[in-house]
This record gives structure tokens, sequence and C-alpha cells, in this order.
């Protein structure tokens, strides 16, 4: 399973997402992969997704099937995301 969180650094959100994932990697010990929708890959990744509200966290299993989503603010609890986030690789 994966975690991915589609975001955009230069936003009024940015900030809160930044130390979000941050927080989320110190406290969790794990990590959260992050998709900048500006990019070819993220305007792909969103498109199959259908995101359209930014941020959004996905919950994926190991096929690329949805199993839990979280869009907009407030971020969720950590606890929650961390259900579907790697361990992080020291």
């Amino acid at each position: 399973m994966r975690a991915v969180i589609v975001w955009r650094r230069e936003s009024d959100y940015g900030r809160t997402v930044e130390e979000w994932i941050r927080d989320f990697g110190m406290i969790q010990g794990m990590e959260i992969e992050t998709v900048d929708p500006d990019s070819m890959e993220g305007q792909n990744f969103s498109e199959v997704y259908d995101i359209v509200e930014y941020p959004t966290i996905l919950g994926l299993d190991d096929s690329g099937k949805v199993l839990d989503s979280w869009r907009g603010l407030p971020l969720p609890r950590m606890n929650e995301v961390a259900y579907y986030a790697n361990p992080r690789k020291n």
C-alpha cells in the first residue's frame, strides 16, 4: 500500500502541508509520497484519480485502487494516513 499527497508548494496551504509532511515523517517514522499537480507526472496522476481539490491525500492498495481519500483542509489525523504509508527506509 501507499499514501500519496497531491499539493502545490506555492499556495495558501503550502506551509501547512509542508509542516504536516515533515511531522508525519518524524512522528510516524513513515514516508508519504508527494505529487506536484503542475508537473507532467502530477497532471497524469490527477487525471487518473480525478483530483481537482488540493491538497488531496490518497490511500492506495498495491494495484492503485483508492482505499481512502481526504480532500482539502483540514488535513487528516496522521494515524489515519499511517495505515497506508510506507515505512521510512534508513
